[in-house]
């Protein structure tokens, strides 16, 4: 048997970075074997709390509580509250699902094959899971060369890109996004990925083996792929293990995975290719030696040791992974300085077949268009008669700026085909009316019989039910006061 070293609860140990209060209850009331500690864990929790004074994290966490003890908890005054939170992310949950489960489907049906992963391949692995488990956004894994069916397939049934870019324009440039996100009324969420680790974390060899690893299963009737639980572990120790415990129910996924039969020697080989080893310390020593899960000694010893090695490094890792509720003011700092330096490398974009083409306003004077122009969202650009060839187009447009700082966005487009970005800044909160110019080359194509101005939104929200959002993020009605065509430099 392998012998586990002390662990500390002082920086930069890993039990300094272990969920503590309040939070450490609500994991312990979840995951803790003796349901009657368990239950004293959660009463105790309830005594001190008010569900509707705390946070999504808590939520998430009291689901899987409500879940696992029923009317055990009948007797407790916030009972009654607790069903109905219960009901309501179940509900969240299952419409969620709903709206998905067309366009899964669809892109089964167009020979692409999907993996759940996160919280959507434990509802999948086993449907009773939904009770416990909050799953409001969808996130799938689809292999590289499937992207374009699957986002034809979410554009093709209405699903709204959570971006302010257009179609046209994300198509062109699949290849270079890890992931997007994508919505549908008021429940449906998608999370599009076509690899399930982040810029950081980075192991071309694991990308195609966790592939080779998935299992089969069904969701809503859809047949679809999972992780191998060495794998789920993996992911959830990646996607939430530096991240302050967002949501902490990514230990209660680990929890629920190690009790199938995993192959450790792939999760330590993923922790190492994707240098996984400090986050995966921390979370797996909290539920080995607080919580009771069993995690074998050898295990844990490898992964400590394979931590241990990390050096200094560790430290940035033991920042991120500590609960935020736990941070003081130098934890802030320090916490934020390590995880700008894992953006940076999170960063790193994938090869981009088609470079990002941006025009810049700039101001001008210009006469006024004729009386009855009117702003618009979107206006045609008639194309120069002759063959397809590169031209120079000069656009000038009036765009009413509501007083705020804002980015001002526009694309012009040849139906399916992006051309440009247009964009601009408004650094004044003045707001009024500003008439800009923009120019740059464009090639012509005989196939297509003009283009199209689109003003476009910074970024996009579900309901535009918010005026300050509106104003500053909103697409900028225009109007087109010339847009002419001249020889290529």
């Amino acid at each position: 048997m392998a012998k586990i070293r002390a662990i500390g609860r002082r920086f930069p140990d890993y039990g300094w970075s272990w969920p503590t209060g309040g939070l450490d209850q609500l994991l312990k009331a979840a995951l803790l074997h003796d349901e009657n500690a368990a239950r004293d864990r959660a009463a105790a929790w309830l005594d001190d709390n008010d569900i509707d004074h705390v946070s999504f994290r808590e939520h998430r966490l009291l689901a899987a509580i409500s879940d696992r003890f029923g009317r055990k908890l009948a007797g407790h005054a916030a009972y009654p509250r607790l069903v109905g939170l219960q009901k309501m992310l179940w509900t969240k949950s299952r419409m969620a699902m709903r709206e998905a489960e067309p366009v899964l489907k669809a892109m089964a049906d167009a020979g692409c094959a999907v993996m759940l992963i996160k919280g959507a391949s434990r509802i999948a692995v086993n449907v009773s899971a939904q009770r416990g488990r909050v799953a409001h956004d969808i996130d799938i894994l689809v292999r590289p060369q499937d992207m374009e069916i699957a986002f034809d397939a979410l554009r093709g049934r209405d699903w709204q890109i959570a971006t302010g870019v257009s179609p046209q324009y994300l198509r062109t440039r699949l290849a270079s996004l890890r992931s997007m996100n994508f919505y549908k009324g008021n429940y449906g969420d998608i999370d599009l990925h076509q690899l399930a680790y982040d810029g950081s974390q980075q192991s071309a060899e694991d990308d195609l083996a966790i592939w080779r690893r998935a299992v089969p299963a069904e969701f809503s009737g859809v047949a679809v792929l999972v992780p191998s639980p060495a794998d789920r572990i993996a992911l959830a120790v990646a996607h939430g293990g530096l991240d302050a415990h967002t949501h902490s129910d990514w230990l209660v996924d680990c929890a629920v995975a190690i009790e199938g039969a995993v192959d450790w020697d792939v999760f330590l080989d993923i922790a190492a290719r994707r240098g996984l080893a400090v986050a995966a310390a921390v979370a797996l020593s909290y539920l080995a030696l607080e919580i009771g899960i069993a995690v074998p000694d050898e295990v844990l010893a490898r992964v400590m040791e394979m931590a241990d090695r990390r050096g200094m490094s560790r430290w940035s890792s033991v920042l991120q992974a500590k609960p935020r509720t736990d941070f003081g003011g130098l934890t802030w700092l320090s916490r934020g300085f390590a995880k700008q330096l894992r953006l940076q490398r999170k960063k790193g974009r994938l090869r981009q077949a088609e470079p990002d083409v941006v025009w810049r306003g700039k101001a001008t004077t210009a006469g006024k268009t004729a009386e009855a122009a009117s702003f618009v969202l979107s206006q045609g650009i008639a194309g120069p008669p002759g063959a397809a060839r590169e031209m120079m187009l000069d656009v000038v447009v009036r765009i009413a700026v509501p007083p705020v700082r804002r980015r001002i966005e526009m694309e012009i487009n040849a139906a399916d085909r992006h051309v440009a970005r247009l964009r601009s800044m408004a650094i004044s909160r003045a707001g009024g009316e500003r008439t800009l110019r923009f120019r740059g080359k464009v090639k012509l194509d005989q196939t297509v019989q003009g283009l199209v101005l689109e003003a476009r939104p910074s970024r996009q929200f579900r309901v535009w039910d918010n005026e300050q959002a509106v104003a500053t993020y909103g697409a900028l009605p225009f109007q087109l006061i010339s847009a002419k065509f001249s020889p290529a430099d």
